[in-house]
This record gives C-alpha cells, structure tokens and sequence, in this order.
C-alpha cells in the first residue's frame, strides 16, 4: 500500500479505504479474547500503541521500520560489547566524539558531499582525517 502510493498508484482516497480496511482487520484482530497470556500482553500492549502503529501510512517519506536507526547505532553498541562499555564520563564523551566523526566520515564517502578541510576542524586541527 506504502510502495502504491509513492509510486503514485493509488489515489489519496483509495488509500484511505484500503487503510481503514487494515486498520478495521487489526482491530478486530486485537479485540479477540485471547487465552494465553503471552497473547493477551502482545494485544494488549498493541492495542495502546495502536495510534502509532500505521503512521508511516499517513506521512509519505516516513520509514515503516527503525531499521535506519538501529544500523546507525550499530557500532557503538558492538563497541560496547566488546570494550565493556564506557567506565567513566570522559571516555563516554570521548567515544561520542570519535562515533560521530566516524559516523561523518562515513555519511560523506558514501554521497556527493566533499569534506570540509581538516585545518578547519575544531575537533581536530592538527589532523587529516580525510586520507
């Protein structure tokens, strides 16, 4: 339905029908009495997020998933892993910092940007980190 509408498919009232459809079969879904309590916690903890749940079909642009955002925090969750964690404030900041020019580093060899020069980083002046 998402991929309809971007590719411009689907009208803005067809997606509403088709939508209120989905929405229609979800509620009857998580009304159900459920017998198993492992069920009746899913369903029920659905049922109160159950606003949130299809908002990337009334934002266009809006990821269905996290996906993006889990893999950005990616690295600094295997860092933690394998250095066990940060053990005092500093090191935390000083992870922060190297994640996120790290991070930088990565976003700009993956598009058109050009870098900025490295005599004008204030993080790191005296460095080239771009070669």
């Amino acid at each position: 339905m998402r991929d309809r509408r971007d590719q411009e498919q689907i009208g803005a009232h067809g997606l509403a029908i088709v939508r209120g459809k989905l929405e229609a079969r979800l509620d009857r879904a998580l009304n159900r009495n459920y017998r198993a309590p492992a069920n009746r916690r899913l369903a029920s903890h659905l049922l109160r997020e159950r606003n949130a749940l299809f908002t990337f079909l009334y934002h266009p642009g809006l990821d269905a998933t996290n996906y993006r955002a889990e893999q950005a925090i990616r690295p600094m969750v295997v860092a933690h892993k394998v250095w066990g964690g940060n053990r005092t404030e500093n090191g935390a900041h000083t992870q922060s910092v190297l994640v996120s020019i790290l991070s930088y580093r990565l976003a700009v060899s993956n598009s058109d940007l050009q870098p900025h020069s490295s005599s004008n980083c204030s993080i790191c002046p005296s460095q080239n980190l771009w070669n």
